[in-house]
C-alpha cells in the first residue's frame, strides 16, 4: 500500500503589464537541486512536506526556499487538494496548493534546493520536466484561459 505523503505547492506569480495594458502573468519555476531527496533536477514551485497547518507551511517554505517574507507575498488563492500517485516510490503525494502573488520579485533569493529559477507563462508549464503533478496543482490555484495562455 502506497503511503500518503502531505505537501504543499505555492505558485510565486509575477504581474506585470503587458501588451496594449493586458497584464502578463508569470510564475516562478525551480529546479532542484541533486542534493534534494527526490526528483532532483526537475522543475517545481516553492514546495515542502506538511509540518503545520498547510497554510502556514506554505509561507515557511517560501520564506525557506525564496527568502520571502509574509509581507512580501499576498495568497490569492487556496486550491483544493489533490492527490498525485508516485508507484516508483510507493507514494501518494497529498498536495496543497497555493497561489501568492509576489510584491517585488527582485528580492526572491534561492538556497542549497535550487540551482535555477525561472518565470514561465502558465501555459508554457508542459515545455518543463516537472516533478509529478505539477500542472494539475497550478490548475487549481490559476485556471487557464485563452486570455491567459
Amino acid at each position: 500500500m502506497s503511503q500518503r505523503t502531505p505537501v504543499v505547492t505555492c505558485f510565486l506569480l509575477r504581474r506585470h503589464p503587458g501588451r496594449e495594458g493586458v497584464p502578463q502573468d508569470e510564475v516562478l519555476l525551480l529546479r532542484r537541486s541533486d542534493r534534494v531527496g527526490t526528483y532532483r533536477r526537475r522543475w517545481a514551485g516553492v514546495s515542502g512536506y506538511v509540518e503545520a497547518p498547510p497554510e502556514e507551511q506554505a509561507y515557511r517554505e517560501i520564506q525557506e526556499e525564496t527568502g520571502l517574507e509574509r509581507d512580501d507575498v499576498e495568497l490569492l488563492r487556496r486550491g483544493e487538494h489533490l492527490d498525485i500517485p508516485d508507484k516508483a516510490l510507493d507514494k501518494i503525494w497529498s498536495v496543497h496548493p497555493f497561489l501568492f502573488l509576489v510584491h517585488d520579485p527582485s528580492k526572491i533569493r534561492t538556497g542549497w534546493e535550487h540551482v535555477e529559477a525561472r518565470w514561465v507563462r502558465p501555459a508554457r508549464l508542459a515545455d518543463f520536466d516537472t516533478v509529478p503533478g505539477l500542472a494539475d496543482a497550478l490548475a487549481r490555484v490559476y485556471p487557464l484561459s485563452k486570455e491567459t495562455a
